[in-house]
């Protein structure tokens, strides 16, 4: 390849700009040096504002909760309508057997399991011909399902006679 002479000129002057160009580099990826003018080699780094936010933000992030299921029954005597209720049971079988005592405690006679329920409400309705207990997800969904299976009785006389919860717990 032969050079002319008018590029000897150009190719000087590109040689003596590439001495004064340094790279950075000091400084880990997502941070700059914080020298102050004048000064030669950075004094510290600092974070790059916005650098990588989606990355750090899902380091950062909490763990999903954890629930623990909580159970509720209701128990009835209907010879004289004893009731028997218990909620925020960690087992099914022990939501049942406190809500049998509860009833026997107040007649002392055999009384049946009418409802058991898991993380929602209940409500039992009680007519002067009929009584129904339900479930729901709220208290209001379960005293909407009583009040239907009621005006399907056609029993205008129906009232909530009692509702409870029993809400699943945070653990975690």
């Amino acid at each position: 390849m032969k050079l002319t002479l008018s590029c000897w000129p150009l190719l000087a002057l590109l040689m003596l700009v590439t001495g004064f160009v340094h790279a950075e580099g000091v400084c880990p990826p997502g941070m700059f040096p914080t020298n102050p003018p004048g000064t030669q080699g950075p004094v510290g780094c600092a974070p790059m504002p916005g650098y990588n936010n989606n990355q750090q933000q899902r380091q950062f992030r909490p763990p999903p909760p954890q629930w623990e299921t909580r159970w509720g029954a209701i128990a009835t005597y209907e010879q004289n309508g004893s009731l028997g209720t218990a909620t925020d049971m960690p087992s099914q079988s022990s939501a049942e057997n406190l809500a049998l005592a509860s009833c026997q405690a107040k007649h002392g006679s055999i009384c049946k399991i009418q409802l058991s329920y898991s993380n929602g409400c209940a409500a039992m309705m009680v007519g002067n011909r009929v009584y129904n207990t339900n479930a729901g997800i709220t208290v209001d969904d379960a005293i909407e399902k009583g009040l239907k299976m009621c005006a399907d009785a056609k029993d205008a006389q129906c009232h909530v006679y009692y509702t409870g919860c029993s809400l699943p717990v945070r653990i975690q």
